[in-house]
């Protein structure tokens, strides 16, 4: 089995394409598969994200330096070389040399002259300015003519810039441990208290202890607004992996009033790892498929409910690189029927004077501001209290929604 991570990249965006896997798990797979050093696991992992990052860019400059058909695997090829010398800017003889190695035989001509050509003419290939905004930064055409109907031309092109960017890893302090002591940091970053960037190598013992946990800052807008008081009986109704309801326990100082559930099964047992490796022992941990009424048990029995529900994902497209290419517009008018299901089976169970946190990583007004007031319209024994949208590239995290809804006494 071959150690060379260009290869595996190749492999890897071959298997990608087929569309049966994330990117992040067959990044995973392969670099564990071929025992690779953690020098050779960054650089897969930054080919394979600068590819899926620059797709669109790769293949225009790919028509530009090659003319006629390529199939599938040469083309695959060609994206991992030209991202290393134009994305990534390896030295020139490392990414030709390397790229060209990785063809057929009967290929690697055609490869050594593109990669050849490329570097020779890097300074017009980088020159983007002239390209359709979409093509230069990479997204589907339909999103940037959504985007900029939302938010205006300037705004889309920050916002496709910030996407492009790869994602700090952001760790939170977990209030329910003794405090660490944390390497110190000369981050940019303005992160709210308790949250600091990981540089380097996650600390592993900090995240085997519960000491800390990975997340963005984002996360915590909803459980703000859900403003978690000590005795309340909570459910997070959309809870793994468990980042919020790890905040929420935070909060309570303990999870023994906090309900958990996920429409998925199988998603339970990292659920549980996760809040037990952050020392919360939630009061019950369940599957249930919130798009289906609620068991009758907890009917009235919450006094706060979060619905991080089932999104688009627009609003963290730096760390999940493949929705871009994977989502449609009508998968978004879809997620909106899933997600009013979610709310209208949730309302019975909230208390009397009880209130529910409304929660996505969209930054779509189809799936939050619009669906929330569509929701109230319906709903007149509820009030939206306050609402929170955060997005990319003007706040520097994830993009994510929240709305507070409350209902009567």
């Amino acid at each position: 089995m071959s150690k060379s991570p260009r290869r595996a990249a190749v492999s890897i965006l071959r298997a990608w394409e087929k569309g049966h896997v994330y990117a992040d798990g067959l990044i995973e797979r392969h670099a564990s598969r071929n025992d690779l050093s953690s020098a050779d696991r960054g650089l897969l992992n930054a080919i394979v994200l600068g590819v899926l990052r620059h797709r669109r860019l790769l293949d225009h400059w790919i028509g530009k330096l090659r003319k006629g058909k390529l199939d599938h695997e040469t083309r695959d090829i060609l994206r991992v070389g030209l991202c290393q010398l134009l994305i990534l800017n390896l030295p020139d003889h490392a990414a030709v040399f390397e790229t060209v190695e990785l063809g057929k035989s009967r290929g690697r001509g055609l490869i050594n002259a593109v990669m050849r050509r490329a570097a020779s003419s890097r300074q017009k290939l980088l020159d983007t300015a002239e390209l359709p905004p979409a093509v230069a930064f990479s997204h589907p055409d339909w999103l940037y003519n959504r985007w900029k109907k939302a938010f205006g031309k300037d705004e889309v092109i920050s916002l496709m810039a910030f996407n492009n960017a790869p994602a700090p890893t952001i760790a939170c302090l977990n209030p329910l441990t003794e405090r660490p002591e944390v390497p110190e940091s000369d981050s940019e970053l303005e992160l709210p208290t308790g949250y600091f960037e990981v540089e380097g190598k996650v600390p592993a013992e900090l995240l085997a202890k519960g000491q800390i946990y990975i997340t963005d800052p984002a996360t915590r807008h909803c459980v703000d607004l859900l403003a978690p008081q000590t005795g309340e009986k909570i459910l997070d109704a959309c809870a793994a992996p468990g980042g919020k309801a790890f905040l929420i326990a935070a909060a309570q100082g303990s999870g023994k009033n906090l309900t958990c559930t996920d429409s998925n099964e199988k998603r339970l047992p990292r659920l549980e790892q996760n809040l037990d490796r952050l020392h919360i022992i939630p009061a019950g941990i369940e599957a249930h498929d919130w798009t289906k009424p609620a068991p009758e048990k907890w009917h009235g029995h919450f006094d706060a409910i979060l619905l991080d529900v089932p999104c688009s994902n627009t609003g963290v497209f730096r760390r999940r690189v493949d929705v871009r290419w994977r989502l449609q517009p009508e998968d978004i008018t879809r997620l909106t029927r899933t997600q009013t299901a979610i709310l209208e089976n949730a309302l019975p169970c909230l208390k009397p004077g009880g209130r529910l946190v409304y929660s996505t990583c969209s930054i779509e007004a189809e799936e939050n501001q619009d669906l929330v007031a569509s929701f109230l319209a319906r709903h007149p024994q509820l009030k939206l209290e306050k609402q929170h949208q955060a997005l990319p590239h003007t706040d520097g995290t994830d993009g994510a929604y929240a709305a507070l809804l409350v209902t009567n006494a």
